[in-house]
């Protein structure tokens, strides 16, 4: 697959602390409890503020791939999506498809919700160890399979915490899906 230009041109990557990004709708790479953890979600949860843990006591949880939404309280976003990306094995237990899932309704959540900017962390890239460079390709290609059939959306970004996602996520974007990098 081929990022078409008008396509390419509404992803960015940036590095920063996606809590404080002034977009409509932030993802959170959540625990399958939403009730708030390390690295990005707590990060999320201790910005948001209190009201979002009580918010997420009433959702039930989140299964793996799926999302959820909740409002964004003490961010800047309206919206917080949570999704829950896979615990890496060694990719023979479907991963990559979780992975996906995760990006695409993630998307599609946005999308019905009138987001027209939305920012992603790197999902699963930390404690659940997927490797960065594959979850960089996975996100892009995802993410602008999505783009190319809908309009809503009209920027994502893929905010990286530190230099090294930051750099694959650029060269997950210049190449683009299809490349012969692809996962």
């Amino acid at each position: 697959m081929t990022i078409a230009p008008g396509v390419r041109g509404r992803m960015a990557a940036v590095e920063g602390d996606i809590s404080r990004l002034d977009v409509d709708a932030v993802v959170n790479a959540a625990n399958e409890s939403l009730l708030g953890g390390g690295g990005v979600d707590g990060a999320i949860h201790r910005a948001a503020g209190p009201e979002l843990l009580a918010e997420c006591r009433t959702l039930g949880g989140c299964p793996t791939g799926a999302a959820k939404l909740t409002k964004g309280y003490g961010l800047k976003a309206r919206y917080i999506i949570h999704t829950v990306g896979p615990v890496w094995t060694g990719g023979g237990a479907g991963e990559d498809d979780l992975l996906i899932d995760c990006y695409r309704n993630s998307l599609q959540l946005a999308a019905d919700h009138g987001v027209k900017r939305l920012a992603f962390p790197a999902i699963s890239t930390g404690v659940y160890r997927f490797p960065a460079d594959r979850a960089a390709r996975l996100a892009i290609m995802a993410t602008a399979a999505f783009l190319g059939l809908d309009d809503h959306l009209r920027e994502v970004l893929f905010c990286c915490f530190g230099a090294q996602s930051l750099a694959l996520h650029e060269r997950a974007l210049a190449s683009g899906p299809g490349s012969e990098h692809d996962p």
